[in-house]
């Protein structure tokens, strides 16, 4: 895939990376998400992996990435506001994590936010909704030419990270990664292997594309819950704020100075294809809208536009989900259509505050592990090319997508950015394909993810 081209060469200022305290900290230890993160690199830190690439395909001709090398055992700390609450977690990691240090700071602590961004060469944080909590921490990790990853899902979020430090990140070479677990990396990913599959193999560029939820069994983290109800109740206080999270290209760099702003002709089918979330294919397969959709499809057309329009010139993007076959498809498709938006709008209104906090998980909830051991998602885009070819990618694994799943995909990220993997040095807000792309496919695929692309 087309590698993240940035306005001018890396400067980083201050201490070198390689002079760094830590390789990684976790930001947001204590939470739900950030406790299973934890345990995650807790089981990775004494055999880290390097990103060597080993690429096969299967007999159906899809190209698979393979196996990694073990890599340099690696110096993680736990990071949050509490050191009780850090203590506990860390008493109840792997023994490959007894030794983590502990750094105390909270998320409306500038300086001290600065300071550990500074000791570190990347800093994960699971702290949300990232709205209220995150920009600050995006700024010094920006600043100190810090790599940083998240997990956030709110357009209004980007837009404003994007706003305030993608000029800085730029210049010091830090990489701003957002949006490094289920959303939206499966869709990220799939997207961007398609369009390199097509021109590697001669097929031209992206032109319709579809993302299909085959198979999603999980639930929306109290992270999640929390993101999208204070996106909504933003929206209800400010109109602005309303049209940012309904602009299909919300996410795009910002027009430079004196160029035209209009809408083009992709632009207007983009806003289309998004509205087209129900109907049958060819297969006689329903589907109907993807709740995440509104997000993903953004995200994606970042990814699309950081590299200069590489997927396509006449590239379109939506999400949908499958339902199945016959009547039972089709009303279970109708369902979704109805009573999505209905959710959406209910999630929005002041009235109702009470009875979400008692009936959806809070911030910091999640389900057992045995209910987690039954998750599992899928995710595969069906793109059409200028020659008439259609290429698939797919993205899964049997893992809960909210929880397990997404610990896994934020973990690979942080150790493939701790270890210098894909576009290191070209900074800026990015997005996981752009700024780590087939490397974080293979890491994922030697995770046990199911992670390839083929043509018909």
């Amino acid at each position: 895939m087309t590698a993240h081209q940035p306005d001018h060469q890396a400067d980083r200022q201050g201490r070198q990376p390689e002079d760094r305290e830590f390789d990684i900290v976790l930001f947001g230890a204590t939470g739900f998400v950030g406790r299973l993160t934890a345990a995650y690199l807790a089981t990775q830190a004494g055999t880290a992996q390097t990103g060597a690439a080993q690429t096969g395909t299967t007999q159906s001709g899809a190209t698979q990435t393979g196996a990694v090398e073990p890599g340099p055992v690696l110096r993680i700390g736990l990071a949050g506001r509490n050191q009780k609450k850090l203590e506990e977690v860390r008493a109840g990691l792997p023994a490959a994590a007894a030794d983590w240090p502990i750094v105390v700071v909270d998320a409306g602590d500038e300086p001290g936010l600065r300071a550990m961004a500074e000791r570190t060469r990347v800093v994960v944080s699971t702290v949300g909704p990232y709205a209220k909590h995150g920009l600050p921490l995006v700024r010094a990790c920006a600043e100190a030419g810090t790599d940083y990853a998240d997990l956030t899902g709110e357009v209004l979020f980007v837009r404003r990270s994007i706003d305030a430090a993608d000029e800085t990140a730029r210049r010091t070479g830090a990489r701003i990664v957002h949006s490094c677990g289920f959303d939206s990396i499966p869709s990220d990913l799939a997207v961007a292997r398609a369009a390199a599959h097509a021109r590697d193999h001669g097929a031209g560029e992206l032109t319709d594309v579809t993302t299909h939820v085959r198979r999603m069994r999980g639930g929306a983290s109290g992270g999640t819950v929390a993101s999208a109800r204070n996106q909504f109740t933003e929206a209800r206080a400010d109109r602005s704020a309303a049209r940012t999270m309904l602009n299909p290209h919300a996410l795009d760099p910002a027009q430079p100075k004196g160029t035209s702003t209009a809408r083009t002709d992709a632009d207007h089918a983009d806003r289309r294809s998004s509205r087209s979330r129900f109907g049958v294919e060819e297969d006689g397969v329903w589907f109907g809208p993807f709740f995440m959709a509104s997000y993903n499809e953004p995200l994606v057309r970042r990814s699309n536009a950081l590299t200069g329009g590489a997927y396509g010139k006449r590239f379109r993007y939506r999400e949908v989900t499958d339902t199945g076959r016959g009547p039972r498809g089709a009303l279970r498709a109708r369902a979704l259509r109805r009573l999505l938006p209905l959710g959406f709008a209910a999630l929005s209104l002041p009235a109702l505050d009470r009875v979400w906090d008692r009936l959806l998980p809070a911030a910091g909830e999640g389900p057992s592990e045995q209910v987690r051991a039954n998750g599992r998602f899928l995710l595969e885009a069906v793109a059409e090319t200028t020659t008439g070819r259609t290429v698939h990618s797919r993205v899964g694994a049997k893992l809960d997508p909210g929880y397990d799943g997404t610990a896994v995909m934020l973990g690979q990220t942080a150790l493939a950015l701790a270890a210098g993997e894909g576009d290191a040095g070209h900074g800026g807000v990015l997005t996981p394909a752009v700024a780590l792309g087939e490397s974080l496919a293979t890491r994922l695929q030697g995770q046990g993810f199911d992670v390839a692309v083929w043509m018909d």
